[in-house]
């Protein structure tokens, strides 16, 4: 998908590619920080198809705002959640998720750590076409 056209998926930044996660992607994604101060907040940007993989957050949650397209939303053992703007995800430590854009259109998310001391990321294993593949948006 051409940057200028994933530029308009949302009003916050693009940014740049996502080059240093990209290993825990399926797809491309960008990411533009937006807030450094107390809470880190970056913009997310999936192109159509690409989500990220199963990951847990340890210690410290995290909290999703949909800013623009439609995406997926995951815990492990529930069904996909379609995700829309104005959407709020709150995911609590230690819960197994993913989440990521539909097949045909991008996605972009605000992304808040919630920050605790010693909180990290786990990533895991991709999110296979198998399965994504059979979600459907209603």
């Amino acid at each position: 998908m051409e940057k200028k056209e994933l530029e308009k998926v949302s009003d916050f930044a693009l940014g740049e590619e996502n080059l240093a996660f990209a290993p825990y992607f399926i797809g491309k994604s960008y990411l533009s920080l937006l807030n450094d101060k107390e809470v880190g907040i970056y913009n997310v940007t999936f192109e159509p198809g690409c989500r990220n993989n199963w990951h847990i957050h340890h210690v410290g949650g995290q909290i999703l705002i949909c800013v623009g397209g439609h995406g997926w939303y995951q815990e492990e053992g529930q069904e996909a959640r379609l995700l829309k703007s104005g959407d709020v995800v709150y995911i609590a430590p230690g819960l197994k998720h993913w989440h990521g854009a539909v097949k045909d259109e991008a996605f972009a998310h605000l992304s808040l750590a919630v920050p605790k001391e010693g909180a990290s990321n786990e990533w895991l294993e991709p999110v296979l076409d198998e399965a994504y593949n059979k979600l459907k948006m209603k």
